[in-house]
């Protein structure tokens, strides 16, 4: 009995020992567990409903509405410039002109002969006139009169001829003058008289028509529904203060550019008052639409990563992902559409923000008076 005894001794103590150490054990974890990490803090900002029209912007180069290089037809000597660079001309201005004394020669060389052709016709005729009164008589022979009648004939071919000679050399004297085909404005002029130029020289004049301007412009496929010739459209110089919404849409293309799958758009710029440059940038605001209900939010707001979105957080402080479209980008603002009504949005959310975080939110008043209507 006493070696039982002892054995049932040591046993209890055994196991009694060992729960002690689990117990200490146990104590030991629960006093060793981390504290739950605080929850992250965001500001949330006011998300104000506006009123606005779908728009499109588009930066493009204003053109001349007409540009022509103008050179002459015919070799010579430069003898007058009558315009210079920057002046205004109306159309049929003279321009230039060419030396004529050689073409002058000619051409009454020519008159002379047109004269001396007419006299030799008359007296065809006369002879001619003559000769069938006598061969009605029996004077003269059929053959004889076939005859006087084909030399007036050919005295008036010769006439013809001259004539036709005359009129070549009147319009090669017209060619040794250049003058405006459309008024405009010349660009590019000779400084001097005196060079010899051809047709085969480069173009000595560049006139172009600066009022209206033209823009040339690409919209995306779905935005050609929503435009049409006639529309008024807001244009603004990229690197100076001249806007005008008197431009309109002139050319709808029908195709679309092979290489952008954009449809071309022509634009006419009034600028009566030269108030644009030709061949700078400028922005063009296309209205795409009737007016729409959007929301306005601080740009900060609007994260682009994967598309274009916006954080929303509900009452338990879970953070859900809200994709946008955005209709209107300003340099503290910007205009959106979203699938779902917004009220309150994460400001400047961090890079690491997903969908599903639990975040302690503070909220921001609205800031007075940032609120546009379009």
């Amino acid at each position: 009995m006493k070696p039982t005894l002892a054995w049932g001794l040591g046993v209890g103590g055994t196991v009694g020992l060992l729960v002690l150490v689990l117990l200490s054990l146990k104590t030991q974890h629960r006093r060793e567990a981390p504290r739950p990490a605080p929850l992250a803090q965001v500001q949330l900002c006011v998300a104000q409903p506006v009123t606005m029209s779908p728009r499109d912007e588009v930066t493009g180069t204003l053109e001349p509405s007409k540009r022509v290089q103008l050179g002459f037809e015919v070799t010579g000597r430069l003898a007058r410039v009558v315009a210079h660079k920057g002046q205004r001309v109306q159309e049929g201005d003279l321009l230039a002109e060419l030396a004529t004394d050689l073409v002058d020669a000619q051409l009454q060389q020519a008159d002379a002969a047109l004269q001396g052709a007419h006299s030799q016709a008359e007296t065809a005729r006369d002879v001619a006139q003559r000769t069938e009164k006598l061969k009605a008589g029996g004077a003269v022979s059929e053959q004889q009169g076939q005859a006087v009648t084909s030399n007036a004939r050919n005295a008036e071919a010769q006439v013809a001829l001259a004539r036709a000679q005359v009129a070549e050399l009147r319009a090669r004297r017209a060619r040794h003058s250049l003058r405006a085909p459309f008024a405009g404005v010349v660009v590019e002029a000779p400084d001097q008289p005196g060079a010899i130029v051809s047709s085969l020289t480069t173009p000595l004049f560049t006139l172009e028509q600066l009022d209206p301007l033209t823009l040339h412009l690409t919209v995306a496929e779905t935005a050609r529904a929503a435009l049409a010739p006639g529309t008024r459209v807001h244009v603004s110089a990229v690197s100076s203060a001249a806007s005008t919404d008197e431009a309109t849409v002139w050319v709808i293309l029908p195709s679309a550019d092979g290489a952008t799958r954009r449809v071309p758009v022509e634009l006419q710029v009034p600028n009566a008052d030269s108030r644009f440059t030709a061949h700078t940038l400028v922005r063009a605001e296309l209205s795409l639409g009737a007016a729409q209900a959007a929301t306005q939010l601080p740009a900060t707001a609007l994260a682009s990563a994967g598309g274009d979105h916006v954080f929303v957080v509900d009452a338990d402080g879970v953070v859900a992902r809200v994709p946008v479209q955005v209709l209107d980008r300003g340099p503290t603002s910007v205009v959106v559409r979203a699938e779902r009504p917004l009220t309150q949005v994460v400001d400047s959310p961090s890079v690491d923000l997903v969908e599903g975080a639990h975040v302690q939110a503070t909220s921001t008043p609205p800031v007075a008076g940032t609120t546009r209507g379009h």
